[in-house]
């Protein structure tokens, strides 16, 4: 879906993999997980784990594990899982262009929320991150967290109909061709879940993952 190589299998049973663009730092990464379904979960770059940890708790976040390996696996505030990691990148990969001529891109991580979490989780992220906040992205349930330093994945934050539940979060993808785009998808097993004139196809990967894909043009977005 990427066209990026998978790198060779590491950790302590190889449970986990790179995705490696052609041009720029990798910012993918997939985990075989023990049990339960297929999830997203962020990887936040910091010079210190441990010391990210503890003003993580002071916002209201929830430290899970301290592997020996040196980061730290943490949960927000609603519950949705996150690492502080070592690891650096600095150069954003470009699209790529497919057979056809139209382009794509993994551009932008979407925060799921509830809506009675919803305040309370945009201020916990606003906070960690130290990105502001901008709201009604298009329309109210839509905010996004943005900064000069443009990054490999935008974070954007959607408040949910529903009252209760975890926060959650799937990732976005930037085309020049959004039928076309759906139309190679689905030729690698996906399905198409829903579709919004408003700019978005929702999708399900084979191991049933929801994502999209959207209009944003991916050398521009967001």
């Amino acid at each position: 879906m990427t066209g990026y190589d998978l790198s060779p299998p590491r950790g302590e049973h190889d449970e986990l993999a790179t995705l490696v663009p052609p041009v720029g730092d990798d910012f993918l990464r997939v985990q075989r997980l023990g049990d339960g379904p297929s999830r997203i979960h962020l990887d936040l770059h910091v010079d210190d784990p441990a010391g990210a940890a503890v003003g993580a708790e002071r916002l209201g976040a929830r430290v899970v594990a301290r592997p020996e390996q040196g980061y730290v696996v943490l949960e927000s505030p609603g519950g949705l899982t996150f690492c502080f990691v070592r690891e650096r990148s600095s150069s954003r990969p470009r699209p790529l262009t497919w057979p056809g001529g139209h382009s794509s891109y993994v551009d932008q991580v979407c925060l799921d929320i509830p809506s009675s979490l919803h305040e309370a989780e945009c201020s916990f992220w606003e906070a960690l991150t130290g990105l502001p906040r901008v709201d009604r992205i298009r329309t109210d349930e839509f905010s996004r967290l943005t900064g000069e330093d443009r990054g490999a994945l935008q974070i954007l934050l959607q408040r949910l109909d529903e009252d209760h539940g975890r926060v959650r979060a799937h990732l976005d993808l930037a085309t020049t061709d959004r039928a076309a785009e759906t139309a190679r998808h689905r030729e690698l097993g996906a399905r198409v879940l829903a579709d919004f004139e408003r700019g978005w196809t929702v999708l399900a990967a084979p191991a049933g993952a929801a994502y999209c894909i959207t209009d944003r043009r991916p050398d521009l977005a967001p």
